[in-house]
């Protein structure tokens, strides 16, 4: 799932706004006390902290 160039780059979490790191079919927050994993869909990450999985 590599997404297009520069785009990891400039995407933050919505809940923290920590930046993001790709993670087999996830970006995962790298706020200390956040971790929301946001699942990519069709390679279109979806950055909603409601479908966000939880760390645990």
């Amino acid at each position: 799932m590599p997404l297009e160039a520069g785009l990891l780059e400039i995407l933050a979490c919505p809940a923290c706004h920590a930046p993001l790191k790709e993670q087999d079919t996830e970006l995962i927050c790298t706020g200390q006390d956040c971790g929301l994993a946001y699942p990519v869909r069709d390679d279109i990450p979806v950055l909603l902290v409601d479908e966000a999985r939880r760390p645990g």
